[in-house]
């Protein structure tokens, strides 16, 4: 009994040790700037520009060859990308911030 007793610092000795030094994940660090100021779905152009102004880029439009493909426009942000169905935000995605940065795999085409 008297060995399990001094064994119990050591155990929280070392939890403590391992927790000391730990990464952001990219889930986190995406939940962390969800909360960030960015574009709500359904905005207009006029609306996204006027609140956080120009963008640093306006990306090629794509889509719009058939009525059911609208045309989507995207604009980035140096914090964030925002998706635009025609006028209207469809999304706004954090981009990221360190290039070494692990995110998910692409989709298999």
């Amino acid at each position: 009994m008297n060995r399990r007793l001094r064994a119990i610092p050591l155990l929280a000795l070392l939890a403590f040790a391992g927790t000391s030094v730990a990464e952001t994940l990219l889930i986190e660090r995406v939940q962390e700037e969800a909360r960030a100021a960015m574009p709500a779905r359904g905005m207009t152009m006029a609306q996204v520009e006027a609140r956080f102004g120009a963008p640093t880029e306006r990306l090629d439009p794509r889509g719009g060859q058939k009525r059911q493909w609208p045309t989507i426009n995207r604009w980035s942000y140096p914090a964030f990308t925002v998706y635009f169905e025609k006028t209207r935000v469809v999304d706004a995605v954090a981009n990221k911030t360190d290039p070494q940065e692990i995110g998910p795999k692409p989709p298999i085409r």
